[in-house]
């Protein structure tokens, strides 16, 4: 859903998330390098003339410590869309996101034109349920208005204690006038896996985000999903998944694949960045913790899988989704994931601040690489009976997103062909304020892609869409 220019920033902002298209947590400190760049003597000058002249004649004070944070801040922000700086609460935020439990709505946001702009929110938190969808602009908190603060003035203001209410005015394309919703801030639990038996002997496990506990959490609901015998068929939903922890992902394509089979490579200009990760417990396994894996009923590496994506699907989601496309371990079911296919390495510094860093591109088994492309489905399945699916920003839509370095032309997957996508109404007065549309259920009667991917298992005829 296109709104506008692309996003100028996308962060991992607290109003109570990890980020959301963060491919990987990777704590390290800045290590001293043998040999260091040179210094461009001439643009620091110039910097420092800069710095001095805000300093003498600004009109008034400010702090070298801002001017410092900022110049950082700047330097990252412009690089591409998921470099940043971490200020003390956003790295806090990050490493208690990456457990699964933090406070607030439950959206990641970023900034387009002066206004916050929804990128994702996450399922079972207080935005989902509102029904806030990606692209949506929020343009006054309570009664403050939006244009004018910064990312970090507008997260902090949507911060708040538990129960505690926040008024969001909202501006959504195809909607004539502002949506205002008031949600209740709420201590943020994310659920990694969900599981049910959808039919006798047909199982379905849904990923929401890949966390620390997402591996061994699989496990225990594959093991559930078991207890009443073998499965004909399983379903892996990956939709909306905006991604996690690398660990996660390389976890949940083991659980599927064969043992020291390759799960997805890295390859940057440092040699740390260059790297392969394999179905093996040390790639998934962070510590000296067990081997969830062996207790994975046998049968998993063998039943009949379809993973379902969609264009919510990013990052540590796309890594699955394309491992075992390129095993061929499972048919893939859906329409065209976001394209995230770089890494972020997150940097400690003095403070308690960091900087996340995108320092690597990942491709999968095959050597493809998803970056601005994602993973296009084997069978392509709209979300809808009419063939339509909601617009959706993709990576390929934000301001100085990385090239595909494989498919120099790669771009964003085309429109909905179906006019009503955006939910536009015509011919009717609208109320002053509108209402949010209750949000889509996975894993209902009328999920027609899971409908669909039930098919496939059994051998029946795939109901293809018409627009």
């Amino acid at each position: 859903m296109k709104m506008g220019k692309p996003l100028k920033q996308v962060g991992l902002i607290g109003v109570g998330m990890v980020a959301g298209i963060l491919l990987s947590v990777q704590i390290s400190a800045i290590a001293d390098k043998e040999t260091r760049a040179g210094l461009p003597v001439e643009e620091l000058r110039t910097f420092a003339e800069v710095f001095n002249a805000i300093k003498q004649g600004y009109v008034e004070p400010v702090e070298d410590k801002k001017l410092i944070t900022n110049a950082i801040s700047g330097m990252l922000s412009n690089l591409d869309p998921h470099s940043s700086y971490l200020d003390a609460d956003s790295f806090k935020e990050l490493q208690v996101g990456t457990q699964g439990e933090f406070g607030g709505l439950g959206i990641e946001v970023g900034m387009e034109d002066g206004f916050v702009k929804v990128v994702s929110p996450i399922e079972d938190t207080p935005a989902f349920r509102a029904g806030l969808k990606a692209g949506d602009l929020i343009v006054k908190l309570d009664d403050t208005p939006v244009k004018g603060m910064t990312l970090s003035d507008a997260v902090k203001r949507m911060r708040g204690k538990p129960k505690t209410p926040i008024t969001l005015t909202i501006v959504r394309k195809g909607e004539q006038k502002p949506i205002v919703v008031t949600l209740n801030r709420e201590v943020i639990k994310v659920q990694s896996v969900k599981s049910k038996l959808v039919e006798p002997g047909y199982g379905y496990v849904r990923v929401t985000q890949f966390q620390e506990n997402t591996g061994p959490s699989l496990v225990k609901h594959l093991s559930d999903l078991y207890k009443d015998g073998a499965l004909k068929g399983l379903v892996l939903d990956l939709r909306n998944d905006p991604g996690g922890l690398l660990n996660g992902a390389v976890g949940v394509s083991a659980a599927f694949l064969p043992a020291k089979a390759l799960v997805v490579s890295t390859d940057g200009r440092t040699p740390d960045a260059k790297h392969q990760y394999f179905a093996s417990a040390e790639d998934y396994l962070r510590g000296s913790r067990d081997d969830y894996l062996k207790n994975l009923p046998a049968e998993v590496k063998k039943v009949p899988l379809v993973v379902l994506v969609n264009g919510g699907s990013a990052s540590a989601s796309e890594i699955v989704a394309g491992a075992l496309q390129d095993h061929k371990r499972a048919v893939v079911l859906g329409t065209q994931t976001f394209g995230k296919g770089s890494v972020q390495t997150v940097l400690p510094l003095p403070g308690n601040t960091a900087i996340k860093l995108t320092t690597a591109r990942y491709y999968t088994p095959n050597g493809r690489s998803i970056q601005a492309k994602g993973i296009v489905p084997d069978i392509n399945v709209e979300e809808s009976a009419n063939g339509a699916s909601p617009e959706r920003l993709r990576e390929a839509d934000l301001e100085r997103h990385l090239i595909n370095d494989k498919e120099k032309e790669a771009t964003a997957a085309p429109k909905s062909k179906d006019g009503k996508a955006n939910g536009k109404n015509k011919g009717k007065e609208e109320d002053e304020k509108s209402e949010l549309p209750a949000p889509a259920e996975f894993a209902s009667k009328s999920d027609y892609q899971l409908n669909q991917a039930l098919n496939l298992l059994k051998g029946l005829q795939i109901m293809q869409n018409k627009p």
